[in-house]
C-alpha cells in the first residue's frame, strides 16, 4: 500500500494554489520520506524482536487512517496539513520493508528466496498499477472527485489490515495450521543461518562491511530512478505529452504492471540458476542490479528524445520500467543472503538511507524543471542515468552473495572470548618474564 498511497495524494484536478508552485509541490511530494525514513530502524529491530506480524500492520492501519482523514483535513488546513498528513503517513509505512525482510528471514528457505522475495516486495508494483489506473477513473467519474480516490484507498487499507491479523503470523512455530512435514523442511533448509534468538546487531562488524554499503549504494540508485519516475511521471505525462487524466492513469500504470511481470520471471530465473549452480548468488545478484539500473536508465533517455511521440515515449518508459523488475531478484533481496538474522535491521538500514532520494528527488525535478518543458525533463534523466551507472559500478565490485560471518551467533562471542585469551596470555607472559627479570636481579 505505501507505493499505491505516495501515488495517489497529490491528483492534478485539486483547485488548490500549490498546483501551480513547483516548490510547494515539490514539499508535498516528498513530505512522505521525512516521516518514512525515521521508523525504518526501530521497526526493522522491533520485528526482529517481536516478529514482523503488528510491526508492519498496525504502520499500515496508521496510514490508512490518515489517507481516509485526507480531504477533511486540506479542506481545514490546506498544503500545511498535507504535509504533515503525509509525514505521518510516512512514518507509519517505514516499518513495511524491515518487517516483511524479518517475516522472509523466518518463511523463506535459501533456494526459493528470490522467488518468494520478489513477490512479496513486488507486490508494491500492483499497488502502483491499481492505485494509478483505479485513480483515474475515480475522478473522472465521481462526483466527489479527488476526495473519493482517498476514502476508497483508505477504506480498503482498513479492510486489509483486518485480514492481515486474522491470517498472518510471524514464523513457522507460530503458525497453528501448518503442517509437521512443511515445519521440519523450513526447520531444515533455514537452521544453519537463521536462529530463534539472535544476540544484538553487531553494529560494529556491520557498518565495517563492504558488501552492505555496496547495498546501500544499489538502493540509493534504484530510488533516485524509481523515485522519479513513481513521483513524477503522472506529471511528465500530463504536462509533456498532454494525455487526459483519464489516459494518464491508464497508461501511467502500464510500466509497472510490466515490471512486476518480469520480476515474477527474473526470480524465477535466479532461482534456477542458483540451484543448478550455473552462476554463483553473488554473480546472479549482479547480473540483475545491472539490468535493472543500466536498462530503465537508457530508455528513459530515448523517451526523453522522442519529443511528444506519445506512442514512443509510452513504449520507451514501459520497456524501461520493465527491466527495472530485475531488481528485486538482484539486489532487494540481497540482505537476506548476507544476514538471515539480521535481516530487518538491514533492511532498515538499506532501505531508509535509500529513502532519502525520495525527499531529494522532488527538489531536483522542482529545480531543473520549473517549467515542465521536454529540454527539463531530458536533464532531470540524464542525472538519473548518470547516479543508475555509478551506484551500479559501486555494487558490482564490492557486493557479495554470501552469508556474513557476522550474522552467526557465535562470531562476536568468540571474538569476544579469542580477546580474553589474548590478555590472560599476554598478563601470564607478562608475569613470567616479571618473576625472572626480579630473579636475576
Amino acid at each position: 500500500m505505501s507505493r499505491a498511497q505516495s501515488v495517489i495524494t497529490l491528483p492534478y484536478d485539486v483547485p488548490y494554489n500549490w498546483q501551480e508552485d513547483q516548490y510547494t509541490r515539490g514539499w508535498i511530494l516528498s513530505s512522505f520520506y521525512w516521516g518514512y525514513v525515521v521508523t525504518h530502524l526501530p521497526g526493522g529491530m522491533l520485528a526482529e524482536r517481536y516478529g514482523g506480524k503488528y510491526s508492519l500492520g498496525l504502520g499500515i492501519l496508521s496510514t490508512a487512517i490518515f489517507t481516509l482523514l485526507t480531504p477533511v483535513s486540506v479542506d481545514a488546513g490546506g498544503a500545511v496539513a498535507l504535509i504533515v498528513l503525509r509525514v505521518l503517513m510516512g512514518l507509519g509505512e517505514g516499518t513495511t520493508f524491515p518487517a516483511l525482510n524479518a517475516m522472509l528471514a523466518q518463511w523463506t528457505p535459501p533456494e526459493e528466496r528470490s522467488k518468494i522475495g520478489s513477490l512479496v516486495f513486488a507486490g508494491a508494483q500492483l499497488g502502483t498499477v491499481f492505485a494509478t489506473t483505479v485513480s483515474g477513473l475515480i475522478m473522472h467519474h465521481s462526483s466527489s472527485g479527488w476526495r473519493m480516490v482517498f476514502y476508497v484507498f483508505g477504506g480498503m487499507g482498513v479492510l486489509w489490515f483486518l485480514v492481515w491479523v486474522v491470517l498472518c503470523y510471524n514464523n513457522p512455530r507460530e503458525h497453528p495450521f501448518i503442517s509437521e512435514e512443511e515445519a521440519k523442511y523450513l526447520d531444515e533448509r533455514m537452521s544453519a543461518h537463521t536462529h530463534q534468538k539472535p544476540p544484538p546487531v553487531p553494529w560494529r562488524h556491520l557498518l565495517r562491511s563492504a558488501p552492505v554499503w555496496a547495498l546501500i549504494a544499489a538502493q540509493i540508485g534504484h530510488d533516485w530512478g524509481f523515485f522519479t519516475m513513481v513521483t513524477d511521471l503522472p506529471k511528465y505525462m500530463a504536462s509533456v505529452i498532454k494525455l487526459p487524466i483519464k489516459d494518464n492513469g491508464y497508461w501511467s500504470s502500464l510500466p509497472y504492471l510490466c515490471m512486476w511481470f518480469f520480476s515474477c520471471f527474473a526470480s524465477w530465473l535466479a532461482d534456477w540458476i542458483i540451484v543448478r549452480r550455473y552462476l554463483s548468488t553473488t554473480t546472479v545478484r549482479k547480473v540483475g542490479t545491472t539490468i535493472a539500473s543500466i536498462g530503465p536508465g537508457v530508455f528513459i533517455i530515448l523517451a526523453s528524445y522522442a519529443s511528444c511521440n506519445v506512442t514512443l515515449v509510452i513504449v520507451y518508459f514501459t520497456v524501461g520500467m520493465t527491466l527495472m523488475g530485475a531488481f528485486y531478484p538482484g539486489m532487494k533481496v540481497n540482505a537476506l543472503d548476507l544476514s538471515p538474522n539480521y535481516s530487518g535491521t538491514l533492511m532498515a538500514m538499506v532501505n531508509g538511507i535509500g529513502a532519502f532520494t525520495g525527499i531529494i528527488t522532488p527538489y531536483i525535478v522542482a529545480e531543473l524543471a520549473p517549467h515542465s518543458t521536454l529540454f527539463e525533463w531530458r536533464l532531470v534523466f540524464w542525472i538519473v542515468l548518470g547516479v543508475f551507472i555509478a551506484t551500479n559500478v559501486i555494487f558490482i565490485v564490492y557486493a557479495s552473495g554470501e552469508v556474513q560471518p557476522w550474522n552467526d551467533p557465535a562470531f562476536e562471542r568468540n571474538g569476544q572470548q579469542g580477546k580474553s585469551s589474548l590478555k590472560i596470555q599476554e598478563a601470564t607472559i607478562g608475569a613470567i618474564y616479571g618473576k625472572k627479570s626480579a630473579g636475576g636481579a
